[in-house]
């Protein structure tokens, strides 16, 4: 039986490390990794070497994959971390930030599609948007809908939903 299970949080909330504490009992695990790595941004190569530095060497980790390609083959456990910086890629692959809301909807309809029909463990670690104040940019609230959209239809398909402040946990569903 599937076990569908999203994490969602706040940056720097502790939610991947929760994440991944979910799938410790698991010998081998599928790491998808979704960050687009710029070689000039260092800061974001720290936090990525960060993760990379936690996981257990037995994980396998997948880049630059299609999310939804990668979730139609079977896995004991997957962790896809996290769907900020995949939706962040799909905007920028379509040139979408001055878009229209909705350009990236296939992209999204696809994921959701492919995690509802994943039938193994899969954990998905997501921001949570919408917490603080309007976003001054029409980028930051085109990123903010769009997220909070893929949110809302990730957790109907998800088992359970888990949401993580300050490192402290708690299951929504």
């Amino acid at each position: 039986m599937a076990q569908r299970i999203l994490v969602l949080g706040g940056a720097r909330s502790g939610k991947s490390a929760f994440a991944e504490r979910l799938l410790a009992d698991c010998a081998t695990v599928r790491y998808l990794a979704t960050a687009v790595l710029d070689p000039t941004d260092h800061d974001f190569a720290s936090r990525i070497e960060g993760h990379r530095d936690r996981r257990p060497t037995t994980w396998t980790t997948v880049e630059n994959a299609s999310a939804a390609d990668v979730l139609t083959t079977s896995a004991p456990a997957t962790l896809l971390d996290d769907t900020g910086t995949w939706l962040t890629a799909r905007i920028d692959e379509r040139d979408a930030w001055d878009s229209p809301r909705g350009t990236v909807a296939p992209d999204c309809d696809a994921l959701v599609a492919a995690v509802a029909a994943h039938r193994d463990r899969l954990v998905i670690v997501s921001p949570e948007v919408g917490q603080g104040v309007i976003p001054p940019t029409r980028s930051g609230r085109l990123f903010r809908d769009e997220l909070g959209t893929l949110n809302q239809r990730l957790a109907e398909v998800c088992d359970e939903v888990y949401f993580v402040i300050a490192g402290l946990p708690t299951r929504l569903k």
